[in-house]
């Protein structure tokens, strides 16, 4: 067969509510992600063996990329013998809480689902990609999802409120550093069992500093259930995460620039996943002017190395 070319978009958390930790380590969450218009690109093609490339040096072609672990997994799901070269053009940035390697390891599958001979069913590929990674199964959707559970239960979100997020503009910015995802989640813990043991009362707590923390599942559901159901209520009504107080607490560039980009330019930002990717949504009227000097705004804070894009909700 003939390489083919997947786009393997990057993804943006609009809702993100942990609600705690599980017995197996995860955490469950309530969550709104969807695609975006911009990402990297896998190219796929025969070989005897899996191999990858990267035009991104950082990017590592061993096993412990998710590319090379969703081939195996393919590899042993279907019984097939053949193999891949990947080589994969490199956009979405890491440890930023884009889904970057969730996505690559996707586009791998099917990929590899087309090189096979599609031995395997949709349902068997969204079965595949659950275990590889808590979100991989989202990127088997072309749409907003809600993920529940780890993330592995998807439920399409309904055509109406899709409707208000489908091809809004965005702002996608992340500074220089990146964000582990364990340390994140290891953090919102610590914070949640301190509140618990001690209350907020012994602490003095603001009410901004009360609500830091896990939010209740009961408490997730019903806020997402008032904008899934308020026909009224635009996109910016939706946008919530409650990761952004446990990263701030080492990374207060984020919320302050954010804090900055609100004051200047009347936008509502929000941070993706665990960050360190923040965005903004765009008005569709906004003219090329205005977003340009978000940009320096965004670079003169974080620097030059900041990466800004522009793209849409998918």
């Amino acid at each position: 067969m003939n390489p083919v070319a997947i786009f393997s978009p990057a993804k943006l958390n609009l809702f993100l509510a942990v609600t705690g930790r599980r017995p197996d380590g995860f955490h469950d969450l309530v969550s709104v992600a969807a695609p975006l218009t911009w990402g990297d690109t896998l190219h796929v093609e025969p070989a005897a063996d899996f191999t990858l490339e990267c035009d991104d040096p950082a990017v590592p072609g061993d096993e412990s990329n998710l590319v090379i672990r969703a081939a195996h997994a393919f590899r042993a799901a279907t019984g097939w013998t053949g193999g891949a070269r990947f080589r994969l053009e490199k956009r979405i940035p890491m440890a930023a809480g884009l889904g970057g390697g969730s996505s690559n390891a996707v586009a791998a599958l099917r990929g590899l689902n087309g090189l096979a001979g599609n031995p395997l069913a949709p349902d068997a590929l969204a079965t595949l990609a659950a275990g590889l990674g808590s979100d991989c199964a989202l990127f088997l959707h072309d749409r907003p999802m809600i993920m529940r559970g780890r993330g592995e239960r998807l439920e399409p979100l309904p055509p109406a409120p899709t409707a208000r997020l489908r091809g809004r503009r965005v702002l996608v910015f992340k500074p220089s550093f990146g964000i582990a995802t364990a340390w994140a989640y290891a953090q919102l813990a610590a914070i949640s069992e301190e509140r618990a043991r001690l209350g907020p009362a012994a602490f003095g707590w603001t009410a901004l500093e009360q609500s830091a923390g896990y939010l209740e599942a009961d408490k997730a559901e019903t806020r997402l259930a008032a904008w899934v159901n308020d026909r009224r209520l635009p996109a910016e009504a939706l946008l919530f995460n409650n990761m952004e107080r446990a990263v701030a607490t080492k990374y207060p560039a984020l919320p302050a620039l954010r804090a900055q980009l609100r004051a200047d330019f009347c936008l509502t930002t929000g941070m993706s996943g665990s960050g360190s990717a923040c965005f903004a949504l765009l008005p569709d009227n906004l003219v090329q002017e205005c977003v340009d000097a978000m940009t320096d705004a965004i670079r003169t804070a974080w620097g030059p190395p900041a990466v800004v894009i522009e793209a849409r909700l998918a």
